[in-house]
């Protein structure tokens, strides 16, 4: 898998010094990226990350308490990005940009993003049922705050009469990031390329929205939106 940029979230800002120091634990933590991302959380150690980052592994202590606090920053680091990611893409966007086409650039941001960007992404995905619920605090917040973005692109759509009127819209925003997450687990080059999977999942996604099926029930719009709220 073709992926590795600079996360640009503040967590990396201290690489805008440039002393040595800063650029070590930028290449720790792109090493623990991929190795979390290929090997698991269980699967992960800091002989391997080590050799990625071409250090001796006792030099990782000298930035990272323990293998868990490295890992909880990858995981952190992974999502905070994307979020990031997405807002710009979305604020890029003519302000006149319909509500559907909007769902559709998020779903381009995401796969993209997901398998092609950023491995401390693909890591954090992969992994978020893996760590300890103790280290993924941070993550858990950014999850909540990436889910917001997400659940008001598909309630603007709702409101405007985009999306059908039979579904539930926090069974719709769960079932759509449950499949651009699983992406992750089965995509790779040989299956196709990364414009395929985002071309074939727009489709996907578009169809659900607004393809009703014959005699299917009214979702309450007022009580699929309250219930996206406590459960976000």
């Amino acid at each position: 898998m073709t992926q590795q940029s600079t996360p640009r979230t503040a967590a990396r800002a201290e690489e805008g010094s440039g002393t040595k120091s800063a650029r070590t634990r930028s290449r720790i933590l792109d090493a623990a990226a991929e190795v979390l991302s290929s090997k698991g959380y269980a699967g992960m150690r800091l002989t391997d990350v080590a050799k990625v980052a071409e250090l001796q592994a006792p030099a990782i202590y000298y930035y990272f308490d323990s293998r868990e606090a490295l890992i909880e920053e990858v995981m952190w680091v992974g999502i905070a990005d994307m979020r990031a990611h997405l807002s710009d893409v979305l604020e890029a966007l003519p302000a006149d940009t319909e509500s559907l086409a909007r769902i559709m650039a998020a779903v381009d941001a995401h796969l993209r993003h997901e398998l092609q960007i950023s491995s401390y992404t693909t890591a954090s995905i992969r992994n978020s049922g893996q760590v300890p619920e103790h280290i993924r605090t941070r993550q858990l917040a950014e999850e909540g705050d990436y889910g917001r973005i997400w659940r008001e692109l598909i309630k603007r759509a709702y409101d405007d009469g985009t999306i059908r009127r039979d579904l539930d819209l926090y069974m719709l925003q769960m079932l759509i990031m449950g499949t651009l997450n699983w992406a992750a687990e089965w995509w790779s080059p040989r299956r196709g390329s990364v414009d395929d999977v985002v071309r074939t999942a727009q489709a996907f996604v578009a169809s659900a929205l607004t393809q009703p099926q014959d005699g299917a029930p009214n979702a309450d719009p007022v009580d699929s939106a309250s219930r996206s709220a406590k459960k976000s």
